[in-house]
């Protein structure tokens, strides 16, 4: 995907008036659709779990975790930005940019402060989908993997999953969701709109493109394929 050098309208008053800026993709597409549909089915189990509706729980798990799988996978041969290597931040990369100095690649991809809270929602998350496949509350629903280990493991899995697990994903949810909020409203700095049309203005020659090709997109689709047949095949398993 090649960067638009068409120049873009400054405000009034900005501190770079009369630079130019570029568009340039940021997040790939299956980067955008994994974003949207994992927050969907999050949205989904919090609401099945709440709600004792234990069959399409499990099956927005087994959602849940292809996903999860294949970001992992992503993270390591998907588009620029999306790689695990473009926002893994030194300690001291995040100190500077709590005390402003940001560097210019910070407002392109996630900033230290956006990839920790990337990172521990994708280990959050992975932990409540790995605990689910060995949890069991002893009425009516048990995962698929629990006569594979022994007692005191699902006891301590469906501990953390329906307990502490569970609302520790929705504070950091929440905080994930209030800090979008912030930027937007108080920084004035879209984060939405990239992730759902994948480009950004930035300026010209901050940072190369993702890669979005009609290539990686069907590399993509064979990765979720085979994560999702992965997900099934741990689904079969289940009593």
């Amino acid at each position: 995907m090649t960067a638009s050098l068409e120049p873009a309208r400054r405000r009034p008053g900005s501190d770079n008036a009369g630079a130019v800026s570029v568009s340039v993709r940021v997040w790939d597409l299956p980067t955008r659709l994994f974003h949207w549909a994992l927050t969907l089915t999050v949205a989904c189990l919090l609401a099945t779990g709440f709600g004792g509706v234990m069959e399409w729980h499990f099956r927005f798990g087994y959602a849940s975790l292809s996903l999860l799988l294949f970001r992992v996978v992503w993270g390591l041969i998907g588009g620029r930005w999306s790689r695990f290597s473009a926002f893994i931040y030194a300690p001291r990369a995040l100190v500077a940019y709590l005390r402003g100095q940001a560097h210019p690649d910070h407002l392109v991809g996630h900033t230290p402060l956006g990839a920790l809270s990337v990172y521990a929602l994708l280990v959050l998350l992975i932990a409540q989908a790995s605990t689910g496949l060995v949890a069991d509350d002893e009425i009516s629903a048990s995962g698929p993997l629990t006569r594979f280990v022994p007692g005191a493991v699902v006891s301590l899995a469906s501990g953390w999953h329906v307990g502490f697990g569970k609302w520790i994903v929705i504070a950091l949810v929440s905080v994930h969701i209030l800090a979008v909020l912030f930027y937007v409203r108080v920084k004035h700095q879209q984060l939405v709109r990239p992730m759902l049309g994948g480009d950004k203005r930035i300026a010209a020659g901050a940072a190369a493109s993702s890669r979005d090709d009609a290539a990686s997109r069907t590399l993509a689709l064979v990765v979720i394929v085979i994560c999702s047949g992965f997900a099934a095949w741990i689904a079969s398993l289940r009593l």
